[in-house]
């Protein structure tokens, strides 16, 4: 089996593919000072109750926003599981799309492995949404290149910046609105929830018109993230919602990618 493994800046998801397909998922708070035998007893700990043992793993492949992180993931891929690493977008695991924008090195991991998802499961021109400790709007055209985005803070980054700034507002649960849908708050909380998430809905809206209009074709909206079912419930934004698109993406990139030997 596959495991994949996506470090963001927030969280590093694993997950344990067998032809393409997700069998389990673990997720933990990204720390790069996190060494490789941490991870390894945390992570054979897991397995078990999943009931799969170590040797159950013959393929790993990395993604990485935190260059960091990298080379403990390495050490535990070579050292517990007997592997080479693919690393994704590097050497045996190139990207094979297009990354049509100014900066092609810049553009992060998980944003590519978005677009390769996304694109292998829909036609035509997408706009993909993830909803991670920044909220990225990325643009993949008909022909699967990445043609650049946007980047915006995530909300609970927006909702800690408010709280930590202003001294008498209190920390509150992101949440969707429930009943009484007025935007306009009798209490503070109720302000705060309703400038938080009606904010960040009119920002996905207006962002998302404009990406559309500047395209000047049909286009498909596609959300990732935990936090894209939050919004879909007020909004009819999304057109389709991929939990897992990065992971996703990891799969792929494997599949078609050399094989280390």
């Amino acid at each position: 089996m596959l495991l994949a493994v996506d470090a963001g800046n927030t969280n590093i998801v694993f997950a344990l593919l067998e032809d393409g397909i997700i069998r389990a998922r673990w997720r933990i708070a990204t720390d790069a000072r996190r060494t490789a035998d941490q991870y390894a007893v945390w992570l054979h700990q897991l397995l078990e109750l999943e009931g799969y043992g170590r040797d159950a793993v013959d393929a790993v492949i990395v993604g990485t926003v935190v260059p960091r992180a990298l080379h403990n993931l390495d050490v535990l891929a070579r050292k517990y599981f007997g592997v080479e690493p693919l690393v994704a977008g590097q050497s045996g695991a190139e990207w094979g799309v297009a990354l049509d924008v100014a900066e092609p090195r810049t553009v992060g991991a998980d944003r590519v492995l978005n677009a390769i998802a996304a694109h292998a499961a829909h036609p035509g021109d997408l706009i993909v949404i993830d909803f991670g400790t920044a909220t990225t709007f990325d643009v993949v055209d008909y022909s699967g290149a990445y043609k650049g985005g946007i980047i915006a803070p995530g909300i609970n980054l927006s909702l800690d910046a408010l709280v930590t700034a202003a001294a008498r507002l209190p920390r509150i649960a992101i949440e969707a609105p429930s009943g009484n849908l007025s935007v306009i708050g009798r209490t503070t909380e109720d302000q705060m929830h309703i400038g938080i998430y009606w904010g960040y809905v009119a920002m996905i809206e207006g962002l998302v018109a404009r990406m559309k209009a500047e395209i000047g074709r049909p286009v498909t909206v596609i959300a990732t993230g935990g936090l894209a079912t939050l919004f879909d419930q007020h909004s009819a934004i999304f057109d389709a919602i991929e939990p897992d698109l990065t992971i996703q993406g990891l799969g792929l990139l494997y599949a078609r990618s050399k094989r280390p030997t």
